[in-house]
């Protein structure tokens, strides 16, 4: 994967930049030694690594400012980093920048029920912000597959989902206002408790920018009441194909699940053997979540239950119990961890109409063949945000290559049916160079000039989402 050269003139002006930096940060908050900042060399796309040549930790909106204005002096990129749970490469460094890490950025300051938001800094994780407010009857809706451990930052940045996401949407739609620093050290706020004004989006531009264009501090989230009850169901079929054409047949009935999850037989296999969830040894499964009062769950229970039949399901088991929902819950939330018991894998993320279900999965199957590499599917199939994983052995010469190489068709094929790169994990490094598939040269000088706006010197992430021949005039003007 290529990246920029390190320029010299920065490399060798690090005891300037550290002084410089200690003087508006704690002692502590920045990390210069060599070894330490190793922890910093990758985030979870671990087949790329790169030390920084500095690390900080900002504590508050002021700080960030203050040590982004030296950078910006002193001509140093900076590439933010929430949790470092990016499987893009969206965190990775190059050996002339900062990582500016928003970790003890992780405050609650405001809480409203009567208007459903809660206000937090950025580096709180996703999971803590419901936490924050459950004992009341609320929810935080996005809850990606990391959310123990990602940090609100990282989710604005790559505009994260999860499973519930068709129902709930994903982060910009429970994104009402952020409190976000330039790359000059202007402190910006976007929107708020009430959204913003008529005008420009900008509050929609900056949610998936991939920090780009700011380092968001602080951020108004929508919560929402919990609602009165919810039931999920998982059902069985003998084929991929088939399972994907019964959640096309689902959404086409007008049904509204708060969530549509796939797993193919491989990945049930491994989930199997690590988390003992129960599941049945089957080509793939589907896990169907409703909620709201009992008479409405069992209505679209009901008419799942008659959707999925037509397609003869090799089981279809309801949950009757809070355990029995936690246990059909169990193997999909511990699918990544059990893949990484087995092998090394590359986890892509592409959408697709949900209506392709059945052909992409078919054409994967063929693609897996043709390159002799394991795909295992587990993905949020309701909104069709497809998370392929990749088997290779990263101790194998050429096989990261080849991983690679297959990943590419992948997401050639998500684009080709009329999807796109990305649904929530960003383009980061790891799509960048697929960019040009998507988009023609002016839809991609459009978003470049954006950038221009805000980060003029193209020092916040600059060798992240867009070919470096494309952006090279600008990042090294």
């Amino acid at each position: 994967m290529e990246m920029p050269v390190p320029r010299p003139e920065i490399l060798a002006r690090k005891a300037e930049l550290v002084e410089r930096l200690l003087e508006v940060l704690p002692a502590d908050a920045v990390i210069s030694d060599p070894a330490e900042t190793r922890a910093y060399e990758c985030d979870a796309l671990t087949a790329y690594k790169c030390p920084p040549l500095v690390a900080i930790l900002p504590g508050s909106t002021e700080e960030v400012a203050a040590a982004l204005r030296i950078c910006h002096e002193m001509g140093v990129p900076v590439v933010p980093r929430g949790s470092g749970t990016s499987l893009a490469g969206g965190a990775l460094p190059t050996a002339d920048s900062v990582i500016l890490g928003v970790a003890r950025l992780n405050e609650v300051l405001e809480t409203d029920y009567d208007n459903r938001f809660i206000r937090v800094q950025t580096g709180r994780t996703n999971l803590s912000v419901t936490g924050a407010v459950e004992e009341y009857g609320f929810f935080y809706a996005p809850d990606p597959s990391s959310q123990l451990a990602c940090a609100i930052a990282g989710n604005i940045a790559m505009n994260s989902g999860g499973a519930h996401c068709l129902k709930y949407g994903v982060t910009t739609n429970n994104l009402m206002g952020v409190t976000m620093v330039l790359m000059d050290g202007t402190v910006l706020d976007l929107g708020g408790a009430h959204l913003e004004a008529e005008g420009l989006d900008l509050l929609g531009v900056v949610c998936g920018s991939e920090g780009q264009l700011g380092v968001v501090t602080e951020a108004t989230l929508r919560i929402l009441r919990k609602p009165e009850g919810a039931r999920p169901v998982l059902i069985g079929f003998d084929s991929n194909e088939v399972a994907g054409a019964c959640v096309s047949d689902i959404i086409k009935a007008g049904v509204l699940p708060v969530a549509i999850e796939f797993m193919d037989r491989p990945c049930i296999e491994a989930t199997e053997d690590f988390a003992k969830a129960g599941y049945p040894m089957c080509e793939a499964l589907l896990i169907v979540e409703v909620e709201g009062s009992d008479a409405e769950i069992d209505e679209q229970l009901g008419l799942i239950e008659d959707i999925a039949r037509r397609h003869d399901p090799v089981e279809f088991r309801q949950s009757r119990s809070p355990e029995e929902s936690a246990a059909i819950w169990l193997g999909r939330k511990s699918a990544f961890g059990a893949m990484g018991q087995i092998n090394d894998y590359m986890c892509l993320d592409g959408t697709i109409p949900v209506s392709q279900l059945p052909h992409v999965l078919k054409r994967i199957g063929e693609l897996s063949k043709q390159f002799g590499l394991d795909v295992a599917n587990v993905f949020h199939a309701g909104d069709g945000n497809m998370h392929p994983l990749i088997l290779f052995d990263a101790n194998k010469p050429g096989d990261l290559e080849l991983c690679e190489d297959l990943g590419s068709e992948i997401l050639k094929l998500c684009v080709e049916v009329g999807g796109c790169l990305t649904g929530e994990h960003g383009v980061g490094i790891e799509k960048r160079d697929l960019m040009t598939h998507q988009y023609a040269p002016e839809d991609l000088e459009a978003q470049m000039a954006i950038k221009d706006v805000f980060d003029p010197k193209w020092l916040l992430n600059p060798a992240k989402v867009f070919p470096l021949a494309s952006s090279d005039a600008r990042r090294v003007a």
